[in-house]
């Protein structure tokens, strides 16, 4: 598959791009920074410049065309202001998810957060990411276009991943290696029957592939 990744120099996005690359994959991250570039490539990704805050839909577009899939892991991050998680959580999500449906690719993964929530109430930082991301996940599961599956993650670490999980639509809060989020990521990309599910996902007992077949039905 060839698979377009937003936010392809976040660390989820990193490592994401390393096992889809390492399966065979033709994968492309999206970076608003050129320094960025040779992180790409050191682990088989290919480096595409484009700052999806200020891009018009179209831009965006023109680098979906030809894909299979794609990934919006883009975040402002923990340093950013209020303002930011509405250009990035949410209006970058919003614009990529246009993007996606104007370049025909339907497969649609979203790397949100637990609690995202579009009532969320409170006006503290975290509290406007919280609201930014829900309404991002709101927009996408409206649009029709797409084949959309929205992940939410609990808390992020740096720990070795375990490739054991809990990925249920609600698991109550917990921790997850950010490699054990990358693994799922894979893993839902070469499972179309999970489209249309939004998930959580924190660390678990169950294996990563049998966690993804079992929220698919299988």
């Amino acid at each position: 598959m060839r698979i377009v990744i937003a936010g392809g120099h976040g660390q989820i996005a990193l490592r994401l791009e390393r096992l889809l690359a390492a399966r065979g994959n033709a994968v492309a991250g999206i970076i608003r920074k050129a320094e960025q570039a040779d992180d790409l490539r050191a682990v088989g990704a290919e480096p595409v410049v484009l700052d999806l805050e200020s891009a018009s839909v179209e831009e965006a577009a023109e680098r979906l065309r030809g894909a299979d899939a794609a990934v919006f892991a883009a975040g402002a991050g923990p340093g950013s202001g209020t303002a930011r998680k509405e250009t990035v959580d949410k209006g970058a999500a919003v614009l990529f998810a246009d993007a996606a449906v104007r370049a025909g690719v339907r497969r649609f993964l979203v790397v949100s957060s637990y609690g995202a929530d579009a009532g969320h109430q409170g006006s503290e930082v975290f509290d406007v990411y919280l609201r930014a991301k829900g309404e991002a996940d709101a927009y996408v599961r409206g649009l029709d276009g797409l084949d959309w599956t929205i992940v939410r993650p609990g808390s992020l670490t740096d720990d070795r991943g375990s490739g054991l999980v809990r990925l249920e639509a609600h698991t109550g809060r917990g921790a997850i290696p950010r490699d054990d989020v990358a693994a799922v990521l894979a893993e839902l990309l070469d499972t179309p029957a999970t489209a249309g599910l939004t998930l959580e996902l924190i660390g678990g007992s169950t294996p990563v592939s049998v966690a993804v077949k079992s929220v698919a039905g299988n």
